[in-house]
């Protein structure tokens, strides 16, 4: 283990910090009793208090116990981000139960999935996702499902700034066997039981992206999800004067734990956005004074390629934190430029709930995952040996910390795969390969199997594309290893032309890049588009550019 990092420390932060041992929900509970008048969440031009938040989920827990809930129950919650999203979760958790977070673009075939493997009978669903988890109730793996409308918790004034599509939610037609609206719920006040659940209680299981096989289930009982929340709250560290910008989905580890749980847990203000809208959010910086937005690169490249960028009012800002990727230095510099803010960078993983890693605003660095958090062992480990190795030195992360789960839900198997003992202690690999330099800082080359192997040259695809990033008329770019019979593979970029990019092409590409790297990692092919493929939490789904990739390739040897 190295503590290199603790030189690196922020000014004024303890290096230990005692996690209280006791459930999420009591985060809520506290907050409410301490500032009940303050406003928790500000959705479309609601103010919703701690003290009305808390009641809220007290009648939904109580609801959910009514129908039979017993404590260490699954419950699902399928829904967009909404004030119903923040109370259903606490509901669960209130009522003893556990939390299983659903991508909102999920279907029949992955719904049936998560319901069967979680043995979950209760749902909580969005209006508009209805039809997508009607169907389990007759087929027996759902029972009962809640229905939501967020626009019942938008202000009248403010529903026109919500998604196309949902201002005139409704859930008046909502009857049926198994259906039960919201405001129903609400309305029969039901009381929930004695509070129960202990630190060692299953909270959340949250299920991986499944890009290969099955989605898995993480397990994270209430101890790691404070881990993480705590640590949050600390390193950045929060107060309740701050006022978050909630847009990251709350089914995502950051949109949960930074956008809903540590605001909860501190007493802060989140503004809360259903689905990120560049030119709403900038507005909402502006008029409602945001202090804290943590995003992901896409969105901050987003925000800065809007063709009014200049005119968006971002002073109020003291800490814009990204992750999913790394942040192009390009873009970087422009945000810098504009706000005076160093953009801060992060990692975490389903599989550890949030954040491990962390930039601080005394000491960040570029294009860096940060330095460990709290208790934190985090090393690196050669690839083949499985032996670990020094500063400077790129093999496989590997992470033993409190907020790591105990394991994958019902599968022994995956879990064994996923741990790897050093020292006598159990670590989780991270399958991402990175290093970590004599500071301290962690730096990520890319995912164990995205590495591309041309003519027996490796290339690391996020190299690339942060050097792509440069090109004053590329808005965004993915590069893959694409399929070929005499190298092997070869190095293919999808690229987002830049707002207004006028006469691009793909010689003019491959000339600039091979002024600016290696030629072994200069693209042999661009192709344009006007969006890069992502999931429910944004990040661009490089596997299905290169699954395409690799279908072509079999569809051109077959025809020729």
């Amino acid at each position: 283990m190295s503590d290199l990092h603790l030189n690196q420390w922020p000014p004024g932060v303890p290096r230990h910090i005692e996690v209280p041992e006791r459930s999420v929900a009591r985060n809520l509970i506290a907050t409410a009793a301490r500032l009940p008048d303050k406003t928790a969440l500000i959705y479309y031009g609601a103010r919703i208090s701690y003290g009305a938040l808390l009641a809220d989920v007290e009648r939904i827990a109580g609801w959910l116990q009514a129908q039979g809930l017993q404590r260490g129950d699954r419950v699902l919650i399928d829904m967009q981000n909404c004030p119903q999203w923040v109370i259903g979760y606490y509901a669960i958790l209130r009522a003893d139960a556990v939390v299983v977070p659903i991508n909102p673009m999920y279907r029949a075939a992955e719904l049936t999935h998560l319901a069967s493997d979680t043995g979950a009978r209760i749902a909580l669903v969005g209006s508009e996702l209805l039809d997508s988890l009607c169907p389990l109730l007759p087929s027996g793996n759902l029972d009962q499902l809640l229905v939501a409308a967020y626009a019942d918790m938008a202000a009248p004034e403010g529903r026109a700034d919500l998604p196309a599509g949902l201002q005139e939610q409704t859930d008046a037609d909502i009857v049926g066997p198994g259906l039960t609206r919201w405001r129903d719920a609400l309305n029969a006040e039901h009381r929930p039981g004695e509070h129960l659940a202990t630190a060692d209680d299953l909270a959340v299981l949250l299920y991986s992206s499944g890009t290969t096989g099955q989605p898995k289930g993480c397990m994270h009982p209430h101890r790691n999800v404070q881990a993480v929340i705590h640590g949050y709250a600390h390193f950045t560290p929060y107060t309740d004067d701050e006022i978050t910008l909630s847009v990251l989905p709350f089914f995502h580890v950051t949109g949960m734990q930074n956008g809903m749980n540590t605001p909860i847990l501190t007493g802060a203000t989140s503004v809360m956005m259903t689905r990120w809208d560049r030119d709403l959010a900038a507005r909402l910086i502006g008029q409602q004074r945001i202090t804290l937005f943590r995003s992901i690169t896409t969105m901050l490249l987003d925000l800065m390629n809007a063709p009014d960028f200049d005119s968006y009012d971002l002073s109020s800002l003291r800490l814009i934190g990204a992750g999913g990727a790394a942040m192009p230095e390009a873009v970087a510099q422009r945000l810098r430029d504009s706000t005076g803010l160093e953009v801060l960078e992060g990692y975490g993983m389903s599989e550890t709930i949030g954040v491990t890693h962390l930039n601080h605003a005394h000491a960040p660095r570029k294009q860096c995952l940060g330095i460990p958090l709290f208790d934190v062992d985090a090393r690196v480990i050669d690839l083949d040996s499985l032996v670990e190795l020094g500063p400077d030195q790129p093999g496989e992360i590997v992470i033993r910390a409190p907020q790591v789960m105990t394991g994958y839900w019902r599968n022994p198997e995956a879990t064994e795969a996923a741990f790897i003992e050093l020292d006598g202690q159990r670590f989780l690999r991270s399958g991402d390969i990175g290093r970590y330099d004599g500071d301290g800082y962690f730096y990520m080359t890319d995912r164990v199997k995205r590495m591309i192997n041309a003519a027996g040259f490796k290339v690391w695809p996020a190299e690339v594309e942060a050097l792509m990033h440069h090109h004053p008329d590329i808005a965004e770019a993915c590069v893959i290893g694409a399929p070929d019979p005499r190298r092997g593979e070869t190095v293919r970029a999808y690229v987002v032309p830049r707002h207004g990019a006028t006469g691009l092409s793909e010689a003019a590409i491959i000339a600039w890049c091979h002024d600016q790297m290696a030629a072994y990692k200069c693209p042999r092919t661009i192709i344009f588009t006007d969006a890069l493929p992502r999931s429910g939490a944004g990040k661009v789904q490089w596997r299905d550019l290169t699954d395409s990739a690799a279908a072509e390739a079999v569809a051109t040897r077959a025809s020729g």
